[in-house]
């Protein structure tokens, strides 16, 4: 097969993971930058021009679109569509698991366990805002950030007023969530693939420290999800019609709550912490379902 991985980075450990996993199974992989991508959109032909060439004949593309060139980025997976490619994760169901307040609303639709999240624009309703999050302490969060950036634990009401007027001062969109206490500052990332969870992972954060994030000086380990926590997880990654998903939760008094679902999870944490092949289940997944044109995007919203 030819496979084509869209990364600006072909030394990131996960791009490389992929390109040693489909070479290990005899496919002809290829990086390339989506930024430089070139789309011609014309009536009935739809080409993408790479370093002066046409780019076809390719079977199967492995989307590793960056937060910040979601746009691009998906306007390329979404041109490899159009050509009948097919993608291990569709630019309709990037789009949905990068907008994270419309995560949320799929996922609550389906009944997927959750933390009581607030949304308003107005800071005139900040009070009413708290109240539907059950008052401090709480999270607030920008819809934008990622690896816990822009997210902030109010331990106190006037805190929680003080950051939401700051953040709104700013122009910028956010959520408050209920705050987890009984998580203990640690989460589980699930990685889904296809229609089961291939590995799974404990991520705790630092001393002191609520945010479990790897970049901000957490650790990883092996982890052994409960059946509810497996089942949650591949729910979640079908809400957003995400093939391939990390899936962030925390374990909570009323079970396994979704925090975030990641569309291009990273591959060096999961694989470093559980001994598991997952780039290898990635190739493996492509080679069982990869076929010209098949688009399986069945979500609504």
């Amino acid at each position: 097969m030819k496979i084509v991985i869209l990364s600006r980075n072909p030394q990131l450990y996960s791009t490389k993971r992929l390109v040693e996993a489909a070479k290990e199974r005899g496919h002809d992989v290829r990086i390339i930058d989506y930024l430089r991508c070139l789309l011609s959109i014309a009536s009935g032909e739809p080409t993408i021009r790479f370093q002066g060439k046409t780019l076809g004949d390719v079977d199967a593309v492995i989307p590793r679109v960056g937060v910040s060139h979601t746009f691009y980025g998906t306007a390329v997976v979404r041109q490899f569509e159009m050509q009948g490619t097919y993608s291990v994760n569709e630019s309709q169901a990037i789009s949905r698991s990068r907008d994270k307040l419309r995560c949320l609303q799929l996922l609550a639709r389906k009944g997927i366990g959750l933390p009581v999240t607030g949304f308003a624009h107005n800071t005139k309703d900040i009070d009413g805002l708290l109240e539907i999050a059950g008052g401090a302490p709480l999270v607030v969060k920008l819809l934008e950030g990622t690896q816990g950036i822009g997210v902030v634990l109010c331990e106190t009401t006037n805190a929680a007023e003080s950051v939401v007027e700051a953040f709104r001062g700013l122009d910028a969109n956010i959520i408050v969530q209920e705050f987890i206490k009984e998580a203990g500052g640690a989460d589980l990332r699930a990685f889904v693939v296809g229609d089961r969870v291939v590995a799974a992972m404990k991520r705790q954060g630092r001393e002191g420290e609520f945010r479990s994030n790897l970049h901000r000086g957490g650790n990883a380990s092996k982890a052994k999800l409960s059946p509810e926590e497996r089942k949650t997880a591949i729910q979640a990654a079908k809400a957003t019609g995400l093939r391939v998903a990390g899936v962030d939760m925390l374990r909570s008094n009323n079970g396994p709550v979704v925090m975030e679902v990641n569309s291009s999870p990273g591959l060096e944490g999961i694989e470093a912490s559980t001994g598991v092949d997952v780039a290898g289940a990635i190739i493996s997944f492509i080679e069982k379902h990869a076929k010209p044109g098949r688009t399986q995007d069945r979500v609504r919203g």
